[in-house]
């Protein structure tokens, strides 16, 4: 008796089955073979409590066509993981006004904020953490990055129940989900839960995540310096 082959037209059932078996099992090789995980990605937001702009450049290279004004942002970039530069400098001039070099580790999605007031420009590194997705939610997280800011909670404008507390200057929180639609927030003196500041309303679409910021100052010393102020910004 003659052995049958797999896709002989006499077991015709069979093959559909073992196609897709293979068509799979070649499509996760190729998935495999074209994951680069020497690959991080960063985007950079301008967090600087002023009315200065600045362009962002990752090692040497620019990031944005134009200055970030306060609460901008780029989209993430492609970068090899371990040492990277981040720069800014001012329009028109390549000479750093702040300079910082991070560690980006492989196959990770990480934020940069510039932060602080010039003169003592600082930056801050987080990773991000966008595990969290699903077709109906729309995703936040708090930062506090307002220099002279105490301890903030976070809170839907109206509701005395806060979303996020007790985030401290350069401390934020994890994503959380909430129902898309418009917001919006309070930042709250943690041990009194005063409203230090308002954010203007801010419609959160579903299956996307938004950084909730808080920054500025309370005390500004002059027309440059911005007053304390809540900004919703898309991650992208």
């Amino acid at each position: 008796m003659k052995n049958l082959s797999l896709f002989s037209p006499r077991n015709s059932t069979l093959t559909p089955a073992i196609l897709l078996l293979i068509l799979f099992a070649v499509s996760s090789c190729k998935k495999k073979e074209d994951t680069d995980t020497t690959i991080g990605y960063l985007r950079v937001i301008n967090s600087a409590p002023t009315l200065a702009t600045y362009y962002p450049f990752i090692n040497s290279t620019s990031v944005s066509s134009s200055a970030l004004p306060y609460g901008g942002s780029t989209s993430y970039t492609t970068n090899g993981s371990g040492s990277t530069t981040v720069k800014f400098t001012a329009e028109n001039n390549a000479e750093s006004l702040f300079t910082k070099t991070i560690n980006l580790s492989p196959s990770t999605y990480n934020s940069f904020y510039l932060i602080n007031k010039p003169g003592s420009l600082e930056g801050l590194l987080i990773a991000d953490d966008l595990s969290m997705a699903s077709a109906d939610r729309a995703y936040i997280r708090y930062i506090n990055l307002s220099p002279d800011a105490p301890a903030l909670d976070l809170a839907k404008t109206g509701e005395t129940t806060a979303l996020i507390t007790n985030k401290s200057y350069k401390t934020a929180s994890g994503f959380i989900a909430v129902t898309p639609g418009a917001y919006t927030f309070d930042a709250k003196e943690t041990s009194t839960g005063t409203v230090k500041a308002v954010s203007s309303s801010a419609t959160l679409a579903a299956g996307y995540h938004y950084d909730i910021i808080c920054g500025g100052l309370i005390n500004p010393t002059n027309d440059t310096e911005r007053a304390i102020n809540v900004t919703t910004v898309l991650i992208k």
